[in-house]
């Protein structure tokens, strides 16, 4: 991809971008740090049994909306922590949801967030951060770990999550 100027913008086409994926997993860059100053964009595919966590990012703020598929999700500061981001509550009575296809979800800087999918199918989500690049070398290096399939190292995804500007509050996993 080529670097945008004033006078000519960005059309990605449906399958365009680039692509890198393990067995179960894909994520698709639209738009990239090396075209937009403000933010990445990527089209992820969240298999069946995968859960990100409950987590943090003291600097980014994220967007998603799903395309297709369900996923559990939540986006709020829970009253207690607990090692199921399931069973939270916000002060204001919050709890995760079940989104579906045309849910947008839009996480502030240092909010607490998580979804996984707990349907037998994929879901496909368009999702967007702010500011670009650390996303996107993360990305890289986390499927770069996931690749083998299998149970994570926690270790190496601890280690990852630390260089990206991600405090993880409960753990990733794939068998959810």
């Amino acid at each position: 991809m080529t670097e945008l100027t004033k006078s000519e913008g960005l059309i990605v086409p449906p399958g365009g971008g680039t692509v890198i994926r393990t067995a179960a997993q894909q994520v698709t860059f639209k738009v990239t740090g090396e075209h937009s100053r403000v933010s990445s964009t990527f089209e992820v595919v969240v298999p069946p049994g995968f859960d990100v966590g409950a987590h943090r990012h003291t600097r980014s703020e994220e967007l998603f909306y799903l395309l297709e598929g369900e996923l559990d999700v939540l986006a709020f500061e829970p009253r207690v922590l607990s090692e199921d981001w399931r069973h939270w509550e916000s002060a204001s009575g919050l709890r995760s949801v079940r989104v579906t296809p045309g849910t947008v979800v839009v996480v502030p800087p240092g909010c607490p967030h998580a979804f996984a999918n707990r349907s037998d199918k994929d879901a496909k989500m368009f999702f967007q951060s702010s500011p670009p690049s650390d996303h996107e070398r993360y990305f890289e290096e986390l499927l770069d770990i996931l690749k083998d399939g299998g149970t994570p190292d926690p270790e190496a995804i601890a280690e990852l999550r630390v260089r990206y500007d991600i405090e993880q509050l409960t753990p990733l996993r794939h068998d959810v």
